[in-house]
């Protein structure tokens, strides 16, 4: 029997099936101690650099040793990429005759039950009638009832939330379509397969109702892996804490209405309850004031105006649960809207009384808010809900140490004991690189930060010939360079928030010369090779917001503890962020580009040198000549003017 090196050396079945298929040492060194963990037990957290192939490296023990493996990674669009391109591929090679799975979280598929409600409704405006007519017809045809089926939707259409349930809403058992239900067929082909791949989001939902004591979501397996596991710290405190939002508080005086409707005709005074709620909603919403923002419970407290208005929003959301209670046992619409005001109710009292341990913050969107309640420290209760898997685990992610030491991300999670590996990046950076640090006027906080980089950025576009993305750490700073430098380059601009993340990256890779502008969801996930992207600018060491809530409170802990908040939190998680932003940068072994980065904090502060220890080795250059020199060496400068 070949080992897992074997499998993945120049003359294995993945070589033998994959046009292009290129051996790396890194990655048959990853796919051997994965293999070793398989067989022994225990858990590995390991780096792989970009390019290592971290997805072969992993899918071949797995599938090559028949064990039950479930695999989750970080977004729906690497699931979808691992499900129906990678695993394929690797089960070709191996010719595996084991079965596999893609399981989501049920927003994700079609509720037949919700659709029909729409269609009989008739309440979506006119955008929304004709995306809704789009669904009915598909519904029809598709056999997953996967969303993703019909991309010719945009992922904000409104008949989405209308024709998916969410666990609140949905009837259970009581459906009258539930042996038809798609997240019903898809969890017992789960249940029966050798390889499932799952999301981030949906595990973490089956380890919270396993604590609960609910049947499980995911199955049992022999080896669980975590792909892209830098983002577990921040969603296991999201997870493990408790939240109520406008929109579930919006949804549940809407299907109440509708419950009354079709199931207690006689008692019309749901509606006006309903319509009070909707209404306290929108007012608290309001009473928050600002934009996209973050903002501690702790300041809301002293506004009397917000306290106000949450207080009416208890009161009503409270009357219309034991108004809904009352009538609950008259049909299965009544029951379920009942026991979700019950539960709003429970989590909007957990909200408002004390916190012990947890930060109570408000997340802000345009329309809608979030209450949040979240653990500051999760490590010992995420460690005790792994024991509820027996079985083997692999941590694994571009971006997990920093430098060589994996204490950051181990100790957030509770796994100190686990075995750790890290390998490097196969390109050769520095021919395929350069890491230009401008010399700017003035440091980050200070007025005209953002113009000083703007200029710097100018001329950098002019050499590339735009091909850029420029990447910002807040929202705020986006904004001003979009305005900036419309103004100033002749390049096609793509700003985020114009249009969906999906579409701006498509027009990116079809647009000759375009430079986009992004903040955090650009840092990372995103895969654009070739040519089309050339420079990657990043306006400033990515430290979280000093006055974000939870970062202001899970410092304070650590200073409460006698420890330095400062080198064991906020640094290693800047590290961390800025090697996602730069591993945008170089994504084949053909790429060339220029990693542009303008703090100049990288070379006046000590902790710089922390900075520039994480990144890949590459040539570091202060002038912009050799910039325009780079690009002019590849043919790179034709756009300039």
């Amino acid at each position: 029997m070949q080992s897992v090196s074997e499998l993945l050396s120049a003359h294995g079945p993945l070589a033998q099936c994959i046009d292009n298929f290129r051996p790396r040492a890194e990655q048959q060194a990853m796919a051997e101690a994965i293999a070793g963990v398989l067989e022994h037990g225990g858990m590995l957290i390991c780096e792989a650099g970009t390019g290592t192939g971290k997805t072969f490296a992993y899918l071949v023990p797995a599938l090559a040793s028949g064990a039950r493996v479930i695999v989750s990674t970080g977004t729906r669009t690497l699931q979808d990429q691992l499900f129906h391109r990678d695993l394929p591929l690797v089960r070709r090679a191996l010719a595996s005759g084991g079965s596999m799975a893609l399981l989501k979280g049920r927003a994700n598929y079609l509720c037949l039950q919700r659709l029909a409600d729409a269609v009989a409704q008739g309440t979506l405006l006119a955008d929304g009638q004709r995306d809704l007519l789009a669904v009915e017809q598909w519904s029809g045809r598709t056999r997953s009832g996967d969303i993703a089926e019909l991309g010719e939707l945009a992922e904000g259409s409104p008949v989405w939330p209308a024709v998916t349930s969410t666990a609140e809403n949905c009837l259970g058992q009581e459906c009258r379509y539930y042996d038809e239900c798609f997240v019903v067929r898809a969890r017992r082909t789960a249940a029966a397969a050798d390889v499932v791949v799952v999301n981030h989001h949906l595990f973490l939902a089956d380890m919270s109702l396993r604590e609960d004591g609910f049947g499980e979501i995911v199955p049992s397996a022999d080896l669980i892996i975590f792909d892209e596991a830098h983002q577990l710290p921040d969603l296991v405190a999201q997870f493990f804490g408790t939240s109520v939002s406008g929109r579930q508080l919006l949804e549940l005086a809407r299907d109440s209405v509708a419950a009354q409707a079709v199931e207690a005709g006689e008692q019309p005074e749901v509606a006006g309850m309903c319509g009070g709620l909707e209404n306290a909603v929108a007012d608290l919403r309001a009473s928050f004031g600002g934009p996209d923002r973050r903002i501690d419970w702790a300041d809301v407290t002293e506004d009397c105006v917000a306290q106000a208005v949450l207080g009416d929003v208890r009161d009503r959301l409270g009357a219309l649960a034991e108004a809904l209670a009352a009538m609950a046992e008259r049909g299965t619409r009544l029951a379920n809207v009942a026991r979700r005001a019950a539960v709003l109710r429970e989590r909007l009292a957990i909200f408002t009384a004390a916190a012990a341990g947890d930060v109570r913050w408000v997340e802000l969107h345009r329309r809608s808010f979030v209450l949040h309640r979240t653990p500051i420290d999760v490590a010992t209760s995420f460690r005790a809900r792994l024991r509820q898997y027996p079985c083997a685990w692999v941590f694994t992610s571009a971006t997990l140490a920093v430098g060589e030491d994996f204490s950051f991300f181990a100790g957030r999670l509770g796994l100190e004991d686990a075995e750790t590996r890290r390998w490097d990046s196969p390109y050769d950076y520095q021919t395929q690189a350069l890491l230009y640090v401008p010399l700017l006027d003035g440091v980050p906080g200070e007025p005209g930060y953002t113009a000083a980089v703007c200029a710097a950025a100018v001329p950098v576009l002019d050499a590339s010939a735009g091909r850029a993305f420029v990447l910002f750490t807040s929202h705020r700073a986006l904004r001003e360079a979009a305005a900036i430098l419309a103004a100033r380059i002749p390049y096609p601009l793509l700003v985020q928030g114009e249009a969906p993340r999906a579409e701006l990256l498509a027009r990116f890779r079809t647009t000759p010369q375009a430079v986009l502008l992004g903040t955090a969801s650009f840092w990372e996930g995103v895969d654009v090779r070739g040519e089309a992207l050339s420079c990657v600018i990043i306006d400033k060491l990515p430290f979280a917001a000093p006055d974000d809530p939870v970062v202001r409170a899970r410092a304070a802990l650590l200073r409460e503890e006698g420890r330095n908040a400062f080198r064991e939190f906020q640094l290693p998680e800047a590290v961390i962020a800025l090697k996602q932003g730069v591993g945008r940068l170089i994504r084949d072994e053909t790429d060339r580009g220029v990693l542009v980065l303008c703090d100049p904090r990288l070379f006046t502060r000590a902790y710089g040198r922390v900075f520039r220890a994480g990144l890949p080795a590459m040539t570091v250059t202060r002038e912009i000549a050799d910039v325009r020199a780079f690009f002019a060496a590849a043919g790179g400068a034709a756009g300039s003017r």
